[in-house]
C-alpha cells in the first residue's frame, strides 16, 4: 500500500514507528513490513512519543501499517527467556511486585490510550493481519476503516495472557459482552464482513482502496467546525456512564457554550 505521507518531512521515525503532519492532518505509520508490524516495547515508547509530538493544529489522526499487515501483534521474542535485548523478558517482569508490574503495564498502555483524545478524532486504517497487541491498537482508535482482507484476532487468551493494552473497553462496547468474550476466549479471526456488521469497523472496502477511503473520510471529518466536533465526541464518550437526564443536562451545557461561542459571547 502506497504511504500517502511519503512527500512529508517526518517529525518522528524511529523503533518501527513514523509521524507526518500535514497541517490539521497527522498520519502515523507503522513501517516494519518485514516483520508485520509486530509491536515491542520501544515501539510503544515511540507511539507515546508521537501522540506528545502532535501540534495544536491536528484535527485528524490517521494511523496505519506499512505492507500486507496492520500489525500481528507481539514481537514473539518477547515470549522467549531471554526476551528482547535492552528489555524487560516476561519472566523479569513476573518477578516484579504488583506496583512495579502495574507501573510497567501502565507505560506500555500510554501507546493506546492517546487516541480518544477529545480534541482529535483518529482513524485506523487495518488491512491484513489485526492481532492481539495489533487488534488493541486499532480498537484505541475512534473509528475504523478496514480491507476487504482484514483478519482481527484477540490471541492473548490463547496464549494463557488476558487482553491488558486497553483493548477491552472499547471491544465490549462496540461488540457487546457476549461477543466480545467469545472473540477473546477462542482467539478466532474476524473477518472484513463481521467486522461492518458487529460495528467493529465503520467501513469495509477492496484493499486498494483503502488509503483513498480512509482521506475521503479524514476529509470529512476536518470539513465541520472543530469546536463542534470536540464537544460532540466528549458527549458521545460520556454517554455511557451518565444517566439520560445526565446526558440530556450534558447535551444543554455543550450547545450553551456551542451558542456563546457562535455568538462571540463565549469566554
Amino acid at each position: 500500500m502506497a504511504s500517502p505521507e511519503q512527500d512529508l518531512a517526518p517529525a518522528l521515525d524511529k523503533d518501527g514507528v513514523r509521524l507526518t503532519v500535514d497541517d490539521a492532518l497527522a498520519t502515523v505509520t507503522l513501517t516494519n513490513p518485514a516483520k508485520r508490524n509486530v509491536q515491542s516495547p520501544a515501539l510503544w515508547r515511540a507511539l507515546a512519543e508521537a501522540g506528545r509530538l502532535l501540534p495544536g493544529s491536528v484535527r485528524v489522526v490517521v494511523l496505519r501499517g506499512e505492507g500486507k499487515s496492520f500489525s500481528a501483534g507481539l514481537d514473539r521474542q518477547m515470549f522467549t527467556p531471554e526476551g528482547i535485548p535492552g528489555e524487560p523478558s516476561f519472566v523479569e517482569l513476573a518477578r516484579r511486585d504488583d506496583a512495579g508490574l502495574d507501573a510497567t503495564i501502565a507505560e506500555y498502555q500510554e501507546a493506546f490510550t492517546w487516541w480518544r483524545r477529545t480534541d482529535l478524532v483518529s482513524i485506523a486504517a487495518v488491512q491484513g493481519h489485526a492481532i492481539g497487541a495489533g487488534f488493541q491498537l486499532a480498537l484505541g482508535c475512534d473509528l475504523r476503516v478496514v480491507a476487504d482482507d482484514v483478519q482481527f484476532a484477540m490471541r492473548e487468551t490463547s496464549l494463557g495472557l488476558v487482553p491488558d493494552l486497553t483493548g477491552t473497553h472499547p471491544l465490549v462496547g462496540l461488540v457487546g459482552y457476549a461477543r466480545a468474550l467469545e472473540i477473546c476466549a477462542t482467539g478466532r479471526f474476524v473477518g472484513a464482513e463481521e467486522a461492518v456488521s458487529s460495528g467493529l469497523a465503520n467501513l469495509a472496502v477492496p484493499a486498494g482502496e483503502l488509503d483513498g477511503a480512509v482521506r475521503d473520510l479524514a476529509a470529512a471529518l476536518l470539513a465541520a467546525p472543530r469546536d463542534a466536533v470536540v464537544e460532540t465526541k466528549a458527549l458521545l464518550q460520556g454517554a455511557v456512564d451518565r444517566t439520560y437526564d445526565e446526558q440530556r443536562a450534558a447535551e444543554r451545557a455543550a450547545q450553551a457554550r456551542r451558542l456563546r461561542d457562535l455568538a462571540g459571547l463565549g469566554e
